[in-house]
């Protein structure tokens, strides 16, 4: 047995196990760059196990060598050095919020390195008893798997605790479309709007809001009675440097598509057309070309 105070040596430069003057006891050994890494155990027996452990992962290139920090630096840290400049900007500012109100709250005291399944699984749970759907929660395990397969990456952690956690089973929603009563009555309504185009065209082409907010003329073949989605217009998040909105290529090549315009649609989007140009020559100088049709925010 090492005695209290003295340091036991094991063979083969294996590391070495000594009795701190508390009664506990701790087990050090060569990493990286010449420094030593310290293991602390309550027992002889326990220090030697955990020696051997820290060995192995070693040896298998898996031990955790990286100093200690909380989840909420991690998390912090991660959003400004890998998602902001790799991701859109409204993604990014979905992230941000996640992290900021949701994760950090709950999980962002606990030491990374220190964070269990237990830990993550009871996150999930509160979330849910909170009353947020089961796609949001789901949302924040596929954020949170995201960052922690980075921290693995970094060698801050041993394993992606993410993966031994189960989120809630996703909920299977059945879209409700307008009955014909109800799409009477939302064109009633927008009719004379300085927007009736874009609610209408909305209407009869079921385009995304970054897709109506990006489309330009040039984009409308009004001889075909057809349009083509070439980009999205997004808000730049107060978070992110730059102000005012950005346009962006759409996220898959399946959403880059021509769309066919019902009529009605097609004949607002002519009587825009032509307000528009009234709108600019009232302008003058002062107006910016841009080729957007005025749905964007740009215009209102």
């Amino acid at each position: 047995m090492v005695k209290r105070g003295k340091r036991g040596r094991r063979g083969n430069g294996e590391g070495t196990i000594y009795e701190r003057p508390n009664g506990t006891y701790a087990a050090t050994f060569s990493i990286e760059g010449g420094k030593r890494k310290t293991i602390y155990a309550k027992t002889y027996k326990e220090a030697q196990e955990k020696l051997k452990k820290a060995l192995y992962e070693q040896q298998q290139g898996t031990l955790v060598t990286a100093p200690q920090q909380t989840v909420a630096h991690f998390l912090t840290d991660w959003l400004e050095s890998t998602q902001k400049q790799s991701v859109r900007p409204r993604t990014y500012e979905r992230y941000e919020e996640i992290v900021r109100l949701h994760l950090i709250p709950v999980l962002g005291r606990h030491k990374l390195q220190n964070l269990s399944a237990q830990h993550v699984q009871a996150f999930y749970t509160k979330k849910s008893k909170e009353g947020l759907s089961a796609l949001t929660v789901i949302s924040f395990h596929s954020l949170l798997h995201k960052a922690l397969d980075t921290a693995v990456k970094w060698n801050l952690v041993a394993r992606n605790v993410c993966q031994a956690v189960s989120p809630p089973r996703r909920e299977r929603f059945e879209v409700t479309p307008l009955t014909l009563a109800q799409i009477r009555k939302l064109l009633s309504a927008v009719e004379g709007h300085r927007l009736e185009a874009l609610f209408k065209l909305a209407l009869a082409t079921g385009m995304r809001r970054g897709e109506l907010l990006g489309l330009k003329w040039q984009d409308i073949d009004f001889a075909k009675g057809k349009l083509q989605v070439r980009r999205i217009l997004s808000r730049i998040p107060s978070k992110m440097p730059g102000k005012g909105y950005t346009e962006a290529e759409p996220k898959t090549q399946k959403s880059r598509r021509t769309i066919i315009i019902a009529s009605f649609a097609l004949k607002s989007l002519e009587g825009h057309r032509i307000r528009q140009a009234e709108e600019k020559q009232k302008a003058g100088s002062f107006w910016q070309e841009h080729d957007y049709q005025g749905f964007s925010p740009l215009f209102l």
